[in-house]
């Protein structure tokens, strides 16, 4: 059994990071077992990425493509030639890819196309908003898989629902649990960022929005500025923004202000679970970080129209606020008085295991 692991952005090692540690450990016990990590560079290069290979105590990729970023065509084609040359080197049994970014669909594709087997991590998920890039990736990587790992039940019946032979699909949980749960003591003794930002539990506010569909539309990532000023009015708390450079180039663009919010640059994931696991609310675009503070029990308000993690809103961890600032400021008033306490549906923390045991065939 060889397995290759194909990443590109942050979130994707930080998912991955389970199943490459468990990959790792039966490399070390088994010379019939082997494994290497492809990493795109899809949002960074490889080497402003190894950072967080250091952090999370992962191996260093064997290939990396140093893609960074461009429009979709010309990201996407960079990809494709440069997996396609290294799976033909290496030809693994099985590729593994995570979510919904471009380095899923040109994975998926140049495995396909070469008769390799794929694996899609995260499978099922849809906000059935085509407008969307991700949307598009992540329904196509299903259609190519052989393997679906879907985190939940509802993902399965979505998949099942378009067709997709039930014999594929497996119901793994999802791997953002392992993660959260193998980091955070670490993240309790190591971090400092709120001691080095000056700020109290459960009184300030986190916000990241970076989704192009929000800081690429004026009147929406206006609408988001204006909505977090009206909370910074209302309750007199910090606002902790830590921004992608994109939205900062945005920002720019479109003459935002963002003078009463504390900008920060990006943090790594140690110094955001802290962030997350002591806001009041946070706010977010982000599909992982609705995950996460449904995973902690931190309420959540989501800067979109829709979600393709509705198991969140399902189980009164998120609500669904979209971008105009009377609706953020409503629904933050709502989940600030939320007392519930919900259980996390996203699996118990066993994810990577599974999905290794499952390529392995112990669980077929």
């Amino acid at each position: 059994m060889k397995i290759a692991i194909i990443i590109g952005t942050r979130p994707e090692i930080i998912k991955m990071s389970p199943v490459i540690r468990e990959c790792e450990k039966r490399k070390k016990s088994s010379s019939d077992f082997d494994y290497f990590i492809l990493h795109t560079g899809q949002h960074y290069s490889y080497n402003m990425d190894k950072v967080f290979f250091n952090q999370l105590n992962l191996p260093e990729a064997k290939y990396n493509l140093d893609v960074e970023s461009g429009s979709h065509a010309v990201q996407t084609a960079k990809m494709l030639t440069g997996i396609e040359e290294i799976l033909l080197e290496e030809m693994p049994d099985v590729i593994l890819v995570q979510g919904d970014t471009n380095t899923v669909l040109a994975g998926a594709l140049v495995a396909s196309k070469l008769h390799i087997k794929v694996g899609h991590v995260e499978s099922g998920l849809r906000s059935y908003d085509k407008s969307m890039p991700e949307e598009i990736n992540r329904v196509l990587a299903d259609h190519i898989s052989d393997f679906c790992f879907a985190p939940t039940k509802k993902a399965e019946e979505i998949l099942i629902g378009e067709g997709i032979e039930p014999s594929s699909i497996f119901v793994t949980g999802n791997t953002i649990v392992d993660a959260v749960h193998q980091h955070m003591k670490i993240s309790d003794e190591k971090a400092n960022i709120l001691e080095d930002l000056g700020l109290k539990p459960n009184k300030f506010f986190l916000v990241t929005s970076h989704r192009q569909e929000n800081v690429d539309d004026k009147n929406r990532f206006s609408g988001i500025i204006q909505g977090i000023l009206k909370l910074k009015k209302k309750y007199d708390f910090p606002v902790i923004y830590p921004m992608h450079p994109r939205a900062k180039k945005m920002m720019q663009e479109f003459g935002l202000s963002s003078n009463e919010i504390n900008v920060i640059e990006p943090v790594d994931f140690f110094d955001f679970l802290q962030l997350e696991k002591n806001a009041k609310i946070v706010l977010t675009d982000s599909g992982g970080v609705q995950e996460e503070t449904c995973i902690i029990g931190k309420p959540c308000v989501t800067l979109r129209d829709n979600t393709e993690r509705p198991e969140t809103v399902d189980v009164g961890a998120n609500i669904l606020a979209g971008t105009n600032p009377e609706k953020i400021a409503e629904f933050v008033s709502i989940m600030m008085n939320k007392k519930e306490v919900w259980k996390n549906p996203f699996g118990n923390g066993t994810s990577g295991k599974e999905i290794v045991d499952i390529l392995e065939g112990k669980n077929t």
